[in-house]
Formats: structure tokens, sequence, C-alpha cells
């Protein structure tokens, strides 16, 4: 199935950084924001982290939430979370099939060597649950002001 706009976003439950499980279904009536990153505590995860963290209240004033997505365990989400002070939660996506479904997962190649990993995508989800945007391979800093805008 291709993510196109105006489609139905892929359903999805998945752990946060507590133990919580967060399904797409629970959030009818928001705005979702899913940012899909690499790796916890890397340069430009820790930039697009902080840029989301830094218009938290931005995003909440247009009735939308936002995840951070990475196949991180909890162990390394909560010590993200705690090191930055990030208000939003990370989902845990072990073995990256969300982010396949949402396009953001595949193979990856970085000084010469080749693995499967989590692109730096965001999908922006309106209140009924359909794409309404996407971003592939943004740019970690200046994002998340991006997406703010794009929300209606």
């Amino acid at each position: 199935m291709t993510l196109t706009i105006g489609s139905p976003a892929p359903a999805f439950t998945l752990s946060d950084a507590e133990g919580n499980a967060v399904s797409l279904e629970s959030l009818q009536g928001k705005w979702v924001v899913l940012y899909f990153y690499p790796r916890d505590n890397t340069p430009g995860c820790i930039k697009e982290a902080c840029a989301f963290r830094d218009l938290q209240g931005d995003f909440a004033a247009k009735n939308a939430i936002v995840y951070g997505v990475s196949t991180d365990d909890a162990k390394s989400h909560n010590k993200f979370i705690t090191k930055f002070n990030l208000p939003f939660q990370l989902l845990i996506d072990d073995g990256g099939v969300m982010a396949t479904e949402y396009e953001s997962y595949g193979l990856k190649k970085f000084m010469g060597k080749e693995y499967m990993g989590i692109s730096r995508n965001t999908v922006l989800i309106d209140p009924d649950g359909l794409v309404f945007k996407i971003y592939k391979k943004v740019k970690p800093d200046l994002h998340p002001e991006v997406v703010l805008n794009d929300i209606p």
C-alpha cells in the first residue's frame, strides 16, 4: 500500500517509553504529527527533538499531538526524554514495522556500509485519521516549524 495524501493513515498501536499503548484510533479528533527518526541521542535527532520540544505549546494550541518514532527501546527513549526535557512521547517501533507501513524504513547507506534503518520522515495526520501531508528526508532543525505552519 502506498501512503498518499487524503488516504486513511495506517492503523498502529505501539508502546511509549512508559509502556503505555498508543494507537492511532485513540487519537481521533486531534492533529497527529508522527516524526520518524533514526536514533536517540544522535546529533540530527537531538536537533529535531529539541525543535519539536521548543514548539510544543504552539502544536498544542492547534490541537496537535507530536510523537517521535524510532526502533530504540524504552530505556533509550527514557534517557533521551529526560536528558532533553522532551514534553512528548517517543514510540518504540521494534523492528521498524510501523515505519515500514509509513514508508520510513528501508535500506540505508552510511560510509560505504548498507543497513536497514529509519529515514527522517514525518507524516501529518488530520483529526479524521487521514494523511494530510508527507515530508521526506527532512532537515532536522527547521522541519518542526514547517509542520506547525502546515496545520490549519
